[in-house]
């Protein structure tokens, strides 16, 4: 059995910087938050190749002195604790004393400080964290540490090290959490060279946000501010019509610390029920302060984990905060709003001149559509070439169609318009009896064999109707198939995708859309601009963490995009370095999802048989997240139903 030995401190070092300094962002956080525990007002982070080359952190903070520079980069040496007690009530955000010794211990590190109103500073440089000499040296007041050839003695660890732009992205993720956590710190940082970030340091937490998220989300939010049983709620929330496609946006920080927490996140998306879509996530920029002996921080090595003394009372605060934050800007747009002008009644037709035809806006004009939709084939194509030579050529398809969900018609009977939608299935459909073309009367010449069309067998099947504007009822013998009309489509845009036999239809966009990602996601999409492309996106990097899309998808509805493309980032950042033929697969899912006609949707009769026919040919089974598309209901179920049976 072998002997029991205390590890050296080196190994010791190696294995604590394991547990603090996962990768470049791990650095940057421990860093900055150094820097703002030592007051700092303005903070500037540099980083190259994406900070495994270099990671460049200056504060105007307090400085170090000189002969406390060694002892900074000792294990468990601190300036923030000092006894016991004060575990239990932890206001600084660094306080184990780890993180310098960690960082220095897998990386070439050089340190300058200066104390405020000292004359001259000190540096200090150490190699796989070991000391050389403390030196005097001329610098500004405040602390510089610039962190070369991060893991350079721990090949294992840089080997699973991400490509250069996504560990970027990561550390300017973190960079603007902490830009957010004090918007009264001026952060900066510049990524090789190039300015990506720079808030003013006002003390404005919505100027923060403009900065690190953008424009379009700081200009949906809704301002936050309440609590009660000793918890302080401020910040932002979206708007419920502003939801993102995933909870990438959402931020919340308990004392000034940043954390992650599935009960603020469950009290949060509690207040938007029945306020916005199932499917879209609330975003948000939180900050919660509480009595600090209430918090637990000190329960992961990255102090983003943390426990609540109350968590009932935490959970309440932030529910009804945001609650009625929501309801009192809902009734604010109410008392805006422009009431609607009463309809006015169309003017008299005017009369004729002599000789002239009274000229007619459309061909329902003419003939009204109940009318028209009950004469057969030939009379409807006689009916429309005779309206069409008599409006001059100006008729269109729009002219001799169905009333459609969204015409004026059924607007004024106060239904709403749904989103566009695209026209789905090109299937031939077996055409109803009471639809087909009848056989010409005796005396009639028939048509020549050249046109005369082929009319296929009836199908076993009977379209019965839609419910729900959702599920389709089709009757085949005795049974009652309910099918679901996304979940079937969903499935025929997935194997059409997957199989590519041809390649994806794109459409070009007449104005570019400029899409603001969050930075890992937009990192994540940079580097797969060719399996965007694959996909049917034109795509080019816009910079700070905008994408400039000019084309999409044809069967994609415009304003989908930013949805799609926050899925797609999801899907290649929980990925990872799995399978890519897996990643491709989930790629597709969400394509094919996106572009399948929604539940609420109302659609043509035409476009519904035709899912049947598909679904009923037993070419679609289940849905691509294995879901059934169709369950059965039999003759005798439903005559038990009603006591029959």
């Amino acid at each position: 059995m072998p002997y029991i030995q205390q590890l050296s401190p080196h190994v010791a070092d190696l294995i604590a910087a394991g547990e603090v300094v996962e990768r470049p962002a791990s650095v940057v956080k421990e860093l900055v938050e150094n820097a703002i525990d030592a007051g700092a007002t303005a903070v500037v982070v540099e980083i190259q190749g994406g900070g495994i080359s270099l990671i460049r952190i200056t504060d105007n903070g307090c400085g170090i002195a000189p002969g406390e520079l060694s002892t900074a980069f000792l294990r468990h040496a601190t300036s923030k604790l000092r006894r016991s007690e004060d575990l239990a009530a932890i206001g600084t955000l660094g306080f184990r004393g780890e993180a310098l010794a960690a960082i220095s211990a897998v990386s070439r590190l050089d340190v300058f400080s200066r104390q405020r109103g000292a004359q001259t500073g000190a540096s200090l440089h150490l190699e796989g964290g070991v000391p050389e000499a403390v030196e005097e040296a001329g610098c500004p007041e405040g602390t510089t540490m610039a962190v070369r050839e991060l893991f350079y003695n721990t090949p294992a660890r840089r080997k699973f090290m991400k490509t250069d732009s996504a560990e970027a992205a990561a550390a300017a993720a973190v960079v603007s959490q902490i830009a957010l956590s004090h918007p009264e710190i001026s952060v900066r940082l510049i990524r090789d060279g190039r300015e990506e970030l720079h808030t003013p340091g006002d003390g404005r937490l919505l100027s923060a946000i403009y900065a690190a998220r953008g424009r379009d989300f700081a200009l949906g939010l809704v301002e936050v501010d309440g609590g009660g049983e000793g918890v302080a709620v401020k910040g932002y929330v979206t708007e419920p019509l502003a939801g993102r496609g995933s909870r990438a946006m959402q931020t919340f920080f308990c004392c000034g610390r940043i954390i992650r927490s599935s009960l603020l996140t469950a009290a949060l998306e509690e207040a938007y029920a029945n306020r916005q879509m199932k499917g879209r996530f609330p975003g948000c920029v939180l900050h919660i302060d509480l009595p600090l002996h209430q918090v637990d921080v000190n329960v992961h090595p990255a102090k983003t984990v943390v426990k609540f003394v109350n968590e009932r009372a935490l959970f309440s605060a932030v529910h009804h905060t945001v609650a009625d934050a929501l309801d009192a800007a809902g009734r604010a747009s109410a008392s805006q709003a422009v009431p609607p002008t009463p309809p006015t009644a169309p003017p008299p037709p005017s009369e004729p001149q002599a000789g002239k035809t009274a000229p007619r806006d459309g061909f329902y004009q003419t003939m009204d559509a109940q009318t028209f939709r009950g004469k057969t084939a030939p009379q409807r194509a006689g009916e429309i070439r005779a309206a069409g030579s008599e409006l001059g050529g100006r008729l269109t398809f729009r002219d001799a169609a169905p009333p459609r969900y969204g015409d004026r018609s059924l607007q004024s009977a106060g239904r709403p318009t749904p989103p566009a939608r695209r026209e789905a299935l090109p299937a031939s459909v077996p055409t109803p009896a009471a639809e087909r073309e009848p056989a010409a009367p005796a005396g009639q010449t028939a048509l020549p064999p050249e046109q005369t069309t082929f009319t296929p067998k009836p199908a076993p099947w009977r379209f019965a109707g839609e419910i729900l504007r959702t599920y389709i009822v089709a009757e085949d013998g005795d049974e009652v198939w309910l099918i679901d009309k996304h979940a079937a489509h969903e499935r025929i845009n997935f194997d059409r995708l997957k199989a590519g036999a041809e390649p994806i239809m794109r459409q070009q966009l007449l104005a570019p859309l400029a899409v603001e990602l969050p930075r890992e996601q937009y990192a994540a999409l940079l580097e797969n601009l060719p399996l965007l492309e694959e996909f049917g996106f034109e795509a080019e990097d816009f910079g700070s963490g905008c994408l400039m899309v000019r084309g999409v998808p044809a069967d994609l509805d415009e304003g989908l995009v930013r949805e799609t493309l926050e899925d797609l980032s999801e899907k290649l950042l929980t990925g990872g370095n799995a399978d890519p033929a897996a990643v491709r697969d989930a790629m597709l899912h969400t394509m094919a999802c996106k572009a399948a006609i929604k539940g609420g949707w109302t659609s043509d009769p035409a476009e519904l048989r035709a899912l049947i026919e598909r679904v009923q040919s037993g070419e679609v089974q289940y849905c691509p997240h294995g879901r059934p598309v169709k369950v059965k209901i039999s003759k005798y179920e439903i005559e038990k139903m009603f006591k029959r049976a």
